[in-house]
């Protein structure tokens, strides 16, 4: 916690974002210190959005935790707000998410502990921080993608656009003890700081203006740097939006040697969007700027990719994440109210302000892992939900990610319902930790509604399933209600229907006769594409990993097969829904001889 003193602030009287990049950067080391034991250096900052400006004379709290440890690397989750001394109103100024890395003593790496989770809160920040890793680590191929489609775009033809060049700015830096963290290596933070004021200055070039700091498009540290090194900071205006404006930031470092040589280390880069107003608060309108060189080109096109991910976040990571996000959240939810008791089946509601949500919990004599692979294929549900009437796998996005069209049976009084659905697949990575299939509705351009549906919504559904132990697990359904699923919930809520405690039963039945199927056939197992185990038994579904070429794949399994003695693939079909350019997401197979 500190004030913010006029040495904090900039020319408009507010905190300046480099002093507020130092705190925050100096906060999240320290949790990660705390947790890990040993000197920790930051890898990488996510995306920074600054919701609100601190004014000299206020208070900002910078609260971080460790979210979740990953081996070597840890995140950490950092919450800044500011308080008004006069009036105790509190504001969010930033939720932002970084990664560290536990600096070895020596040749090895230092494995991290786990996180201890105290409260409901950790678990869902703990839950959520796999998933944000998975954007992290699949952002290049997003970004690649985009990079294609902006390609085709052309650039500013304007007369009176300004040239990228006119924009550029240099400044060097030395690197002097003050610079530096206890470590010896140039503090995270400071770096972060000087890429924020050469950034401000190009961007100034363009408004004539002070602007104003609104986000930061992920920095990332690409090695260190250290004391008496020369970092040299190059900025330039990528492109601009109308009233924001993208500029790209690189870092490069010399020591002596390799400054008499030109020899310079990539050490850091960022793109920072910045926005200005005038006297009256209005914001300003950025001219257009036109790239000269190929390189001012790519950064160009570069801009408009990053500003589409930052805009719609409806890429399948994003889509995949807030699917994820929205099951978590709405499990570890507190408030909770046990409406009716059975012997296997619990219901429970949970209602906030407008919106009801419901809960089934069921406890099945099947392992977790057979739970899951059941309950994942959507194309099952059939079997035992009666309000599922159709079932079509429409895309098979990834291993983990399907879209679904699914239509309902109609009921008194309303017109039959469709929905397009994504379902997203997790399954645990420690033991304690739930498998999940996330459900939430989609648009597909492929998939428009149709006169004879009414389409409907789900925004949030799915299961968690719990093991209990090896041969039984808690299979828990959620659902937070819309007005296109009310329709057969309606008299369930009156209590002048059973319906739920009834698909509850049928969805125990229906997993556990499944299951003693496949105890009773003869069974193999395989190691699929993903690195999993999975088991097949005769006339089951054995589900793998999309693979790019279909040929490829069946050429596989048909390896698989026969490299296991006794073992012989006599049926290999594609289930309607499966995509052949991509590779098949399920396929049908029939063993001769058991393990």
């Amino acid at each position: 916690m500190a004030a913010v003193l006029p040495a904090h602030a900039g020319p408009r009287g507010e905190l300046g974002a480099g002093p507020l990049l130092r705190w925050m950067d100096a906060a999240a080391c320290l949790a990660a210190e705390k947790h890990a034991g040993v000197s920790c250096v930051t890898a990488s900052m996510d995306d920074i959005q600054f919701e609100e400006a601190a004014r000299v004379g206020q208070i900002i709290a910078i609260k971080t935790k460790v979210n979740r440890a990953f081996k070597t690397s840890m995140e950490v989750g950092i919450k800044v707000t500011v308080q008004d001394v006069l009036t105790n109103a509190e504001k969010i100024v930033s939720v932002a998410y970084a990664t560290y890395v536990a600096k070895p003593v020596g040749a090895g790496k230092v494995e991290l502990k786990p996180v201890e989770l105290l409260s409901a809160e950790d678990h869902l920040e703990h839950s959520l921080a796999i998933e944000r890793r998975r954007i992290r680590l699949g952002y290049v191929q997003v970004f690649q993608k985009l990079m294609q489609e902006s390609n085709k775009e052309d650039t500013c033809e304007e007369k009176d656009a300004v040239s990228t060049e006119h924009t550029h700015v240099q400044s060097t830096e030395l690197v002097l003890p003050p610079h530096a963290n206890h470590h010896g290596n140039t503090f995270g933070g400071q770096i972060m700081a000087w890429m924020q004021t050469v950034a401000s200055i190009s961007a100034s070039r363009l408004c004539h203006s002070h602007p104003i700091l609104k986000s930061v498009n992920m920095f990332k540290f690409w090695g260190p740097s250290f004391v008496g090194d020369r970092l040299v900071f190059n900025a330039i205006v990528n492109n601009t939006f109308h009233n924001s404006v993208e500029v790209g930031v690189r870092v490069e470092a010399y020591n002596c040697e390799e400054w008499i040589k030109d020899q310079p280390r990539h050490i850091n880069s960022a793109f920072l969007i910045f926005s200005a107003v005038n006297d009256k608060g209005e914001l300003l309108t950025f001219p257009r700027v036109k790239p000269t060189t190929q390189d001012d080109v790519r950064r160009y096109h570069g801009a408009i990719a990053r500003r589409r991910i930052r805009l719609t976040r409806t890429t399948n990571a994003y889509l995949s994440y807030s699917n994820i996000a929205a099951l978590t959240h709405l499990a570890r939810k507190p408030g909770w109210d046990i409406t009716k008791t059975l012997d296997n089946v619990k219901i429970w509601t949970h209602e906030e302000g407008a919106v009801l949500s419901f809960k089934v919990e069921m406890q099945v004599k099947v392992p977790s892992h057979v739970a899951f692979s059941l309950l994942s294929n959507f194309s099952l549900r059939q079997r035992w939900d009666r309000h599922f009437q159709t079932c079509e796998v429409l895309q098979a996005v990834s291993e983990e990610e399907k879209i679904y069209h699914i239509t309902s049976a109609p009921i008194t009084g309303h017109q039959p319902r469709d929905f397009v659905i994504l379902v997203s697949l997790r399954q645990p990575c420690r033991p304690q930790e739930p498998y999940t299939v996330a459900v939430r509705s989609v648009t597909l351009k492929a998939m428009p509604p149709s006169p004879e549906f009414c389409r409907s919504e789900i925004l949030c559904a799915g299961f968690q399933i719990y093991s209990s132990s090896s041969s039984s697990c808690t299979v828990c359904y959620f659902n937070q209600v819309t007005s296109g699923v009310m329709p057969y919930l309606a008299a369930n809520l009156t209590g002048s229907s059973k319906s739920i405690e009834d698909t509850a039963l049928e969805c125990i039945k229906f997993l556990e006769l499944k299951d003693s199927e496949s105890c009773s056939s003869p069974q193999i197992s395989l190691q699929y594409f993903g690195g999993a185990e999975g088991t097949c038994s005769a006339g089951g579904f054995y589900r793998r990993a999309v693979s790019s070429s279909l040929c490829a794949s069946c050429a596989r399994l048909q390896q698989l097969t026969t490299a296991t003695p006794g073992c012989t693939l006599h049926q290999h079909t594609h289930p309607p829904g499966g995509d052949s350019s991509r590779g098949c997401a399920e396929v049908s197979v029939l063993f001769a001889a058991p393990v």
